[in-house]
């Protein structure tokens, strides 16, 4: 291990952007909390950080290499116990290893062991509060917990923040509410080629001149496909064709589910379910309404902000970050979770939009997740939190905020 600098120099070092930070997360499977992950790594190593990050691995595994940040392949996905708990040591061992100066843990199972290695080794430890965790019982609640324990708490949206201070009563100084951010680089319809666009309609088979509804996100069964398909069966008036576009990440049975109620609702023909797309921008230039119909809410729904940013129409829930996250009757129109008859209402005055209300919508659409929703936005402000850590490291020395031990030090085992 390397000597560690004195604080004089830390404060330097903090103030330039280059702490030694390692993000733990079960996977790198398309979802938000990677693609934050990813993006604050790649940022961090950008700005002459040292990004490293640790899960059981994944398809995003290729755009951290791309960014030359290490990828460490370790089990994090487990809850069996005793598979967490060797995970402690492990993670102490790349602690130590890298010199690391902050373990950034995005989610519950890899966030136990990775605070007890934080502990042990006397590093700051930071959290993501992803979601609003489901609490059935004492034990469930306990076991979410450990997404406050982090001497800062990032929620991803207001919503977040107001859920962490009401259920888990911490002090509201520990949250700081940094958005999940948009790629508008990616997602800006000038920079999408009419190839590609056309592409994608070849290869989903989509005939010209039909309305297209799409709902974009893995297929989970809070995502609210079957209430899509429920309110699509009060538009058999209107001639148009659903996509359903995302993976079932193993859960056929649930895709089984609803090709069936597909064909129970006579929308053969009508409605696909595309699979994974990895060309998500051109996805968006294909649709005429995007539809977002989480029947529990969502921290901060990726679509509705990346549909925005490609000036689509919105049709989404009314609950959760989505509310933060649009200007209602302007950007988007929102209506209640789980109603079909209202999500089929909200879809038909979408497609009634006339030319230029499209272009105004658009055109206010784009603009305000540029001002709100930036990709860049949430870099600089996870990497001014890391600095902010780091300084009070430097003012208040060892021991600062959650650290009990000077470094090097070790304590009792979990």
């Amino acid at each position: 291990m390397t000597d560690r600098a004195q604080p004089s120099t830390a404060v330097s070092a903090a103030e330039a952007g280059r702490p030694v930070v390692l993000q733990v997360l079960p996977r790198l499977v398309t979802g938000g909390a990677e693609r934050g992950a990813v993006d604050i790594a790649v940022t961090l190593a950008e700005a002459g950080g040292t990004s490293l990050v640790t899960s059981e691995g994944g398809p995003m595994e290729y755009e951290l290499k791309r960014g030359g940040v290490p990828h460490i392949k370790l089990p994090l996905a487990s809850k069996n116990p005793l598979v967490m708990r060797r995970n402690v040591g492990r993670l102490m061992s790349i602690i130590e290893e890298h010199d690391v100066d902050i373990v950034h843990a995005r989610s519950r199972a890899p966030a136990w062991s990775a605070l007890s290695a934080a502990k042990q080794t006397g590093r700051h430890f930071v959290t993501t509060f992803h979601g609003a965790y489901q609490a059935s019982s004492a034990i469930k609640r306990y076991y979410n917990a450990i997404m406050v324990k982090g001497e800062r708490v990032i929620a991803n949206s207001e919503f977040i923040a107001r859920h962490i201070r009401e259920i888990y009563k911490i002090d509201p100084g520990h949250i700081r509410v940094i958005r999940r951010g948009v790629d508008l680089e990616r997602f800006d319809p000038e920079r999408v080629s009419a190839e590609r666009v056309i592409q994608l309609a070849n290869r989903w088979r989509l005939p010209d001149g039909v309305p297209v509804i799409m709902l974009p996100g893995r297929l989970a069964r809070w995502k609210g496909h079957s209430v899509l398909i429920e309110a699509l069966t009060g538009l058999g008036d209107i001639e148009l064709l659903c996509v359903i576009v995302g993976s079932d990440q193993g859960r056929a049975a649930y895709r089984s589910e609803l090709e069936r109620l597909i064909a129970r609702n006579g929308l053969d023909g009508r409605v696909f379910l595309t699979g994974h797309c990895d060309d998500m921008p051109a996805a968006y230039m294909l649709a005429d309404v995007v539809v977002s119909a989480s029947t529990q809410p969502e921290a901060f729904g990726r679509v509705v902000s990346e549909a925005q940013a490609m000036g689509c129409p919105v049709v989404a829930s009314d609950h959760g970050g989505a509310r933060e996250q649009v200007l209602g009757n302007r950007t988007a129109f929102l209506c209640p979770p789980g109603d079909a008859a209202q999500l089929a209402e909200m879809i038909r005055n979408a497609l009634a939009l006339g030319a230029d209300e499209r272009e105004r919508l658009a055109e206010e659409a784009r603009a305000h997740v540029k001002a709100n929703f930036d990709k860049r936005h949430m870099c600089a402000a996870t990497l001014a939190l890391y600095r902010e850590i780091l300084r009070t490291e430097a003012v208040a020395g060892p021991g600062a905020e959650r650290r009990p031990q000077p470094r090097g030090q070790t304590a009792a085992g979990p």
